[in-house]
């Protein structure tokens, strides 16, 4: 199988939201089954048989509409790291080791939720201790909040496709 089937093409649902990405070899099964229809293409790949030559897909919409439960992003230390970029939400560092930090520290009553979690570089975190950030000195280079799942289907693609920007509303 050549390595190209497996770069990554966004399933829009019916109603064109973004709801996962595969592998442009499942993309082609969906498209050849008529389960799903081609809505952007890379103008420069093509998919090749005996006879035929194919566009390859880049975005492609079911043709039935599916129904897909609420999207909740679990809160976890991977994500949050994700969230943040996997830098320091106080001096904006990027080298490992990473941690996470409570804004509000647990000890004064700060919980395990998106708005109170931060990634920080293991210095700013002990820096700042069982403090809030005002105490410390320290302030937040943005401000946490509960991320979407659209975020995570850009981080999962790593690069995003051209074509892909108006339907995971980076536009």
């Amino acid at each position: 199988m050549p390595a190209s089937l497996n770069s990554k093409v966004l399933v829009l649902n019916q109603s064109y939201e973004p709801i996962s990405v595969c592998s442009a070899k499942k993309a082609l099964l969906l498209l050849f089954l008529t389960k799903a229809e081609m809505v952007e293409h890379r103008a420069s790949l093509v998919v090749r048989t005996i006879r035929e030559s194919y566009a390859y897909p880049s975005v492609i919409r079911l043709s039935a509409y599916l129904r897909v439960p609420f999207k909740k992003v679990e809160l976890s230390r991977k994500n949050i790291l994700r969230r943040d970029g996997f830098h320091c939400m106080y001096c904006g560092d990027h080298h490992p080791p990473l941690t996470v930090d409570h804004i509000i520290p647990r000890s004064r009553g700060g919980g395990d939720v998106w708005e109170n979690l931060v990634c920080a570089c293991v210095k700013c975190n002990n820096r700042k201790g069982s403090r809030t950030p005002e105490e410390a000195g320290m302030r937040l280079l943005t401000i946490p909040r509960k991320p979407h799942h659209v975020l995570f289907l850009k981080h999962y693609a790593g690069r995003v496709d051209d074509t892909w920007r108006p339907y995971l509303f980076m536009d």
